[in-house]
């Protein structure tokens, strides 16, 4: 899992990733591609 300062710019590279907020932190994840996992902060 990446962590990333923006997590917008990283949503637009597939359709699939989907910004979600858990715990207070925000997140990207994908089921299709995993390797789309991201966090912020």
């Amino acid at each position: 899992m990446k962590v990333r300062n923006s997590l917008k710019s990283l949503r637009a590279r597939h359709r699939g990733n989907q910004i979600v907020r858990r715990k207070g932190r925000v997140y990207v994840i994908n089921k299709q591609q995993k390797r789309y996992k991201a966090r912020q902060g």
